[in-house]
């Protein structure tokens, strides 16, 4: 009866582990990425970000950074070396936004979407080497600019 035990639990735990791995990978899916890989982008931002209300002092601080960092080849409203960012956030979370802000080199090796934007504009984004804090200020004024409450 022991020994059944023990065969029963090696057995519980084989199939545990097998559970593991396929569920590992069920949850894999296109190009190897993760399900929240592809909607939310590869980078150092894993976990999805809520934003909540509006904050106004952060998409002011945002829309400084952008203006320093990204203006020559982003334009608001337009398309420029970069895609046109107006309306970004209706079209990709904010999670990805940073992560495309933050890992904009890894995302376009290994994101389908990001890749497909290189391939487009036949340009890299730069890294700018901002801090979570600075891209998530920039996601902020993406928001703002869709909310219609910040002047460009």
């Amino acid at each position: 009866m022991v020994l059944q035990w023990g065969c029963s639990s090696s057995s519980q735990k084989s199939n545990s582990t097998n559970k593991k791995s396929q569920s590992k990978n069920v949850e894999k899916t296109q190009n190897g990425l993760t399900t929240f890989q592809l909607k939310n982008g590869i980078g150092p931002v894993t976990k999805a970000i809520h934003p909540g209300p509006l904050n106004k002092e952060m998409a002011a601080r945002g829309k400084e950074i952008f203006q320093n960092n990204c203006t020559s080849c982003h334009k608001i409203g337009q398309r420029y070396v970069g895609p046109n960012l107006e309306h970004v956030t209706s079209r990709r979370t904010p999670t990805y936004i940073m992560n495309m802000i933050l890992n904009p080199t890894g995302m376009t090796q290994k994101h389908p979407v990001a890749h497909k934007l290189l391939e487009k504009f036949a340009s890299q984004m730069a890294n700018m080497h901002l801090t979570k804090k600075q891209a998530r200020a920039v996601v902020e004024y993406f928001r703002s600019i869709n909310s219609g409450t910040s002047q460009n």
